[in-house]
């Protein structure tokens, strides 16, 4: 498939014939400016932490077992208290105006018809009403602390109001991380420049776990918080009432030199001893990477750069055809593994290898040059 048909194929949002991931990110290569394409993969400074997410889960390798009868394989899972298609949800993402026009509400039409939990940031557009009329009881809002713990709680609140099925406190932000993909072009999302203090920062650098013991009080509907990379913060959170502890170092887009996402599963699955359900993000690009990561004790894997390049591809289709691949990479992977369902998958299936592919934001995808 050459530029234009990929153009072309991409502009009318039909992708009905695209047969893997890997396409749908040759489509948001064509479609996207460099300067978007650029914030979507982009990492904090030297990028490291961005590798070691891709370089943590090319590390591990497949133990499968044979002759087992893998003929009903069922994908479902529960998560705070629901049934879910697959053990897979949209995760948050900002400035979503600069990937496509519409914003957040291409996602959550396409959360809805797919049946998949969406994580609406509270920083991108448009608002949390238009984005719930539209998801549906999909819905879970993300939310910074970039008020006072006053505010924080009115807002929480009002999503509760709005229909979320929970609240996600992010709490991995006290201060922007320094992208030098965009520093060294002067780039802008949003109208946002990178560099210097933006809005809400002195907040987020302020808020502490009172905060959480607040939010824990004013809400009746499941508290997570985004962004816990340590047995330490685990157990805090644990002792503050959380629900979910939703595991991540940003997509490397914050603090460089981080661990990678899925080699911070042990020690807080570990801690949390099944107190609170456990969420990942990080670099997960592949259903292979999705099965990893549930093996490793999460409930739910988040996708959120291979969401922004679908979205950037086609749109709600892109969006769609993405979660659809998704689920044909988990049901051939786990039939492959000798797995039925989700609940069997543990550390027995896994085991540590030495990657096979110089690891990189789009590492998962080593046909892309060629195709």
């Amino acid at each position: 498939m050459d530029s234009d048909s990929l153009n072309d194929a991409a502009i009318g949002s039909d992708v009905a014939e695209v047969l893997t991931t890997t396409e749908i990110v040759a489509l948001a290569k064509v479609r996207l400016s460099q300067s978007v394409w650029d914030f979507v993969n982009g990492g904090a400074e030297t990028e490291a932490t961005s590798v070691r997410n891709r370089h943590a889960l090319d590390s591990i390798a497949f133990r499968p077992r044979v002759l087992r009868n893998v003929s009903n394989t069922d994908l479902t899972t529960t998560f705070i208290g629901t049934k879910q298609r697959l053990p897979v949800l949209l995760a948050p993402l900002a400035s979503l105006t600069d990937v496509d026009p519409e914003g957040a509400l291409p996602i959550a039409r396409a959360a809805k018809e797919f049946g998949c939990l969406m994580f609406v940031s509270c920083v991108t557009r448009p608002g949390l009403d238009e984005v719930a009329r539209v998801a549906g009881d999909n819905l879970v809002l993300q939310l910074y602390t970039d008020g006072d713990d006053r505010w924080v709680v009115d807002a929480a609140k009002r999503a509760a109001d709005a229909g979320c099925r929970a609240l996600c406190l992010t709490v991995d932000v006290p201060a922007f991380g320094r992208r030098e993909r965009s520093l060294l072009t002067r780039q802008t999302i949003s109208g946002r420049p990178f560099g210097g203090q933006r809005a809400g920062e002195s907040h987020r650098s302020r808020a502490d776990w009172k905060v959480v013991t607040k939010l824990r009080r004013a809400l009746d509907v499941p508290l997570m918080l985004k962004g816990i990379q340590t047995a330490e913060d685990t157990s805090l959170a644990l002792e503050h009432g959380v629900d979910v502890i939703y595991v991540s170092n940003h997509g490397g887009r914050q603090l460089d030199h981080g661990r990678g996402a899925v080699d911070l599963l042990p020690e807080i699955v570990g801690t949390a001893r099944g107190k609170a359900e456990i969420v990942v993000d990080g670099g997960f690009m592949r259903g292979t990477d999705i099965i990893k990561g549930v093996a490793k004790g999460a409930a739910m894997v988040g996708l959120g750069r291979l969401q922004a390049l679908a979205l950037g591809a086609a749109g709600e289709a892109g969006v769609l055809r993405m979660l659809e691949l998704i689920e044909t990479e988990i049901r051939i992977a786990m039939k492959l593994l000798g797995v039925n369902r989700c609940a069997e998958l543990d550390g027995s299936y896994l085991q540590p290898a030495a990657p096979v592919t110089e690891p990189g934001p789009l590492s998962a995808f080593p046909l892309l040059d060629a195709h």
